[in-house]
């Protein structure tokens, strides 16, 4: 009776705990979300309020371009946000989506054949992540202006590209380490042919890693500020720099940084949403032993 007590007691103590650890992250997006709803004076009032009467100006503001009038604010167009925020999209999916694929292409290269100086090579390509982006700013700004990259979305593409299939070759070897080497050697012996084994055996046993890796490398492009500040100006300006710079006659638009925020959080939540269940797999993936 006293061990069936203690089990209940721990499992109680656990969802608390949880709970209390849920509210504490969640506090930063509730805020997000409840300044993106506040009128102006509502923002700066001391204390707080949490009881307010919402509005959306913030987001019409964020989205279209507004001019005042003898008869008041009229819209005129849209804002340039909605264009960096496609800026972001098809950047950051491109980039993922091309160092996910180089990743585990390279990752099957590491982990299946006999590489000379395959450790150094690994050292190699992990060294690229552990200079901070300031430092290589301006030797790749000159390079970039050089080739006539910058404010391009292959500039960026390239450059997110190649800083994130790094992390992906990594993080995708431990998973296919994981996949034991009798299934490939049985599709060989069934006359497979090396890359049939690799697209029919190890990719599909793979979907864990990729899934994975596929978020990280997505987060890190998604939410990528100094190389878009400096790299883009106009045409491929992303949008955690506009959000950044975002100014008002009156100073600095929080209302509206808050509503972009909150929109801007929106895509990586509905993939990681998507992902859910193949990032719960990883955590066990390699449970299964030869």
């Amino acid at each position: 009776m006293s061990k069936k007590f203690g089990k209940g007691k721990g499992h109680t103590v656990a969802i608390i705990v949880i709970l209390i650890a849920l509210i504490f992250y969640l506090i930063p997006i509730y805020w997000i979300i409840a300044t993106s709803l506040k009128k102006w004076p509502d923002i700066f009032v001391m204390p707080p309020k949490f009881f307010f009467k919402p509005t959306l100006d913030n987001y019409i503001g964020l989205m279209t371009i507004r001019t005042t009038t003898t008869e008041g604010p009229k819209i005129v167009g849209a804002s340039p946000y909605p264009r960096q925020l496609l800026n972001s999209t098809i950047i950051g999916f491109v980039s993922t989506a091309l160092a996910v694929g180089l990743g585990t292409i390279s990752a099957y290269a590491f982990s299946r054949f006999e590489v000379k100086g395959k450790n150094d090579m690994m050292f190699f390509i992990l060294s690229t992540r552990m200079l901070p982006p300031v430092v290589v700013i301006i030797p790749l700004f000159l390079m970039y202006r050089a080739l006539h990259l910058i404010d391009t979305h292959f500039g960026l593409i390239l450059l997110y590209t190649t800083f994130n299939v790094s992390f992906a070759t990594w993080l995708m070897k431990g998973f296919i380490d994981e996949i034991p080497k009798e299934y490939e050697e049985a599709a060989l012996v069934d006359g497979y042919s090396r890359f049939q084994a690799f697209i029919k055996v190890v990719l599909p046993q793979a979907v864990t890693g990729i899934a994975a890796t596929a978020v990280f490398c997505l987060i890190t492009a998604w939410n990528e500020f100094a190389f878009a500040l400096i790299m883009t100006t106009r045409n491929a300006r992303t949008a955690p720099p506009s959000l950044a710079s975002r100014m008002g006659t009156s100073g600095v638009e929080w209302g509206q940084i808050a509503a972009g925020t909150f929109i801007f959080l929106l895509p990586v939540a509905v993939f990681t949403f998507i992902m859910r269940k193949h990032l719960l797999r990883g955590v066990t993936f390699g449970a299964i032993k030869k």
